[in-house]
């Protein structure tokens, strides 16, 4: 990996795979990346471990202020504090000099922060279990410890710095990279992605946009694309040019229609009012909502679904 002048690597020797003085729990060995998004302002974690449900511990972001990716014997207060003090307009810089000023377990944590900015800082303690290191550049922090090595982290930035995919796949793709790599040495278990943007929440109510755990398997990358995916299907907006819908494509929703429960009628091949708000509902138990427009018309990608779930054929 070639890395840019504005790029930090922060590495540490490796250590032994011991428990940490004080220490009751298990680290959180993994692999992640915070990163901001220049073009939309978005903000995300992706992550990846051995360990039960990491995306229970280890982001933490909010639109318009940060992300942050905490680690290793992780100190769960880092995420919150971090934000709080990035909205104050601290630097991420100024949040490693205060973890390092008051936490007397720094040596054996690890982090990556990010601002709305795009400034970075990846943190890795000197007690951190091999192979432990990041690296922080404009928009981006990557870091990870108990890895196969540190092309694990480079397979994560090379990645990230893609442009030819949107963001939340970029920071999927990122983790496939570094899993391929050789990850997380002890194996795979968990991987989260936690995306935040303004107004992009759930019907436009709060900023949280994807929020995807996949808290125990055995190949949790793939399945955390998998749910990407339908999460892109059941929550995204149509972005496409609707599709009209011509007498033979009214009549097999009909059909469908009347199967589903949604249409007691025979179908006609005429649009009308009744099928509309058959259709409606049929989209509402299918959980398309976000998709539905008024017709004689559909959204493709929905068309293409229930094409797909209820035995017709793409046309």
């Amino acid at each position: 990996m070639a890395l840019s002048p504005s790029d930090r690597l922060t590495t540490r020797r490796p250590t032994s795979f011991a428990a940490a003085p004080g220490e009751a729990h298990p680290p959180v060995a993994t692999f992640s990346i915070a990163a901001h998004d220049p073009d939309t302002g978005d903000l995300g974690i992706a992550v990846a471990s051995k360990f039960l449900a990491v995306g229970a511990y280890v982001p933490t972001a909010l639109a318009g202020v940060g992300a942050v990716a905490s680690q290793a014997h992780v100190n769960t207060t880092y995420g919150q504090r971090a934000l709080a003090m990035l909205a104050e307009g601290a630097t991420p810089d100024d949040c490693l000099q205060a973890f390092g000023a008051d936490d007397e377990g720094i040596d054996v944590r690890q982090f990556g922060i990010v601002s709305a900015d795009g400034a970075s800082v990846s943190f890795t303690g000197s007690e951190c279990h091999a192979w432990a290191g990041g690296v922080a550049g404009p928009g981006f922090a990557a870091q990870g410890n108990i890895l196969a090595g540190p092309e694990v982290v480079e397979a994560l930035v090379r990645v990230f710095k893609r442009d030819d995919l949107a963001f939340p796949e970029r920071l999927v793709a990122a983790l496939e990279a570094a899993d391929e790599a050789g990850g997380d040495r002890r194996g795979r278990q968990s991987a989260a992605l936690l995306v935040v943007g303004e107004g992009k929440g759930y019907a436009g109510l709060t900023d949280r946009w994807i929020d995807l755990r996949v808290d125990d398997h055995p190949m949790p990358i793939p399945e955390l694309g998998r749910l990407l995916e339908l999460h892109r299907l059941f929550l995204d907006k149509p972005s496409l040019p609707p599709r009209p819908l011509d007498e033979a494509d009214i009549r097999w929703l009909q059909d469908v229609l009347r199967q589903t429960g949604h249409l007691e009628r025979p179908s006609t091949g005429v649009w009308d009012d009744d099928t509309e708000h058959a259709l409606e509902g049929l989209f509402g138990v299918e959980n398309l909502e976000e998709r539905w427009l008024t017709g004689p018309r559909v959204d493709p990608v929905a068309w293409e679904h229930l094409q797909r779930i209820l035995g017709g054929k793409t046309r």
